[in-house]
């Protein structure tokens, strides 16, 4: 069983940046695997980065350039960090764990 808290979503004005931050907790021993998705309204939930099981990074096509994914293995903490934001990102965003899921947290990009 995992836990998935995602924190660090907020209003934000083109060109600026947002961290979010996922806290996993329960039975994880890898952060391999971790991936954040986002979903906009009247659109489908998509991966915007993930770790893979072999730790590779993979990014979608849209925020590659802008976005990073990172981690803190000790910390069980994995992290996007989004800058050169567009009012386009303007999503709930997800972090993923295989068939766990965070319960979201709202980014805005508008001026």
């Amino acid at each position: 069983q995992v836990q998935l808290v995602e924190s660090g979503g907020g209003l934000v004005q083109p060109g600026g940046s947002l961290r979010l931050s996922c806290a996993a907790s329960g039975s994880i021993s890898s952060l391999n695997g971790m991936g954040w998705y986002r979903q906009a309204p009247g659109k489908e939930r998509d991966v915007v980065a993930r770790i893979t099981n072999i730790a590779n990074i993979y990014y979608a096509e849209s925020v590659k350039g802008r976005f990073t994914i990172s981690k803190n293995n000790a910390k069980n903490m994995v992290y996007l960090q989004m800058n050169s934001l567009k009012p386009e990102d303007t999503a709930v965003y997800y972090c993923n764990y295989y068939s766990a899921w965070g319960q979201g947290t709202q980014v805005t990009v508008s001026s």
